[in-house]
């Protein structure tokens, strides 16, 4: 449940500290998607989450490693969305239809985590680049993983195939969230097209026994 100044704990009000902690980070990125990182102020965290400035540093001693700390979260979440979307079947096309919706379930969150990874303002710092590139590096090892193993390419041809394949999930869906008509081409099947297209490259390399 997002938190709201009506919602927010009250200021003085006591939380063991991983659970503070959650509570901050749930705050810090309701102001980071809706303002950025650059227009972002502590202030308003603290008072998103019911908290004064003291309390929020606290945990956490600058916007930036507040940031990096909230970043690192949802890098983590796409990333185990990809493994588990790659783990739960172990039919090919299945595999590329999970995985193109595990981003689509991604950028459609209501929180808009992916707005930190996807469509940071932060990315010429080093820190913040690093981690965003982490996570097309670690999603794309992962899918290469797999079309190596059945179509028997090296690891480079894997990889290029695998970045081609991340690439297109995130983009078309950030782009069907920003840009299209979600009453006249709703989630699933947006999906659904973007899988079909993904698959009709894919299924060229052909598995190999074993």
């Amino acid at each position: 449940m997002s938190t709201t100044p009506e919602t927010a704990p009250k200021r003085g009000s006591r939380l063991p500290r991983l659970a503070r902690r959650a509570q901050l980070l749930e705050a810090a990125q309701e102001v980071f998607v809706a303002n950025g990182y650059h227009a972002a102020a502590m202030d308003d965290i603290a008072d998103r989450a019911g908290v004064s400035k003291p309390v929020l540093y606290q945990h956490f001693p600058g916007k930036l490693e507040l940031y990096l700390a909230l970043l690192d979260t949802s890098c983590e979440a796409i990333v185990a969305a990809v493994h588990d979307a790659l783990k739960s079947t172990d039919d090919n096309k299945l595999r590329v239809a999970a995985t193109i919706h595990a981003f689509y379930d991604y950028v459609a969150n209501a929180q808009g985590a992916f707005r930190l990874v996807f469509e940071s303002d932060l990315t010429n710092e080093p820190a913040v680049r690093e981690r965003v590139d982490r996570v097309t590096h670690a999603c794309a090892e992962a899918v290469s993983e797999v079309i190596s193993a059945d179509a028997g390419l090296n690891r480079e041809q894997s990889m290029v195939l695998a970045v081609s394949l991340v690439g297109m999930a995130q983009v078309s869906a950030r782009y069907w969230l920003a840009s299209a008509d979600q009453d006249s081409l709703q989630q699933e099947n947006a999906a659904d097209l973007v899988a079909s297209l993904a698959w009709r490259g894919i299924r060229g390399f052909p598995r190999t026994d074993g």
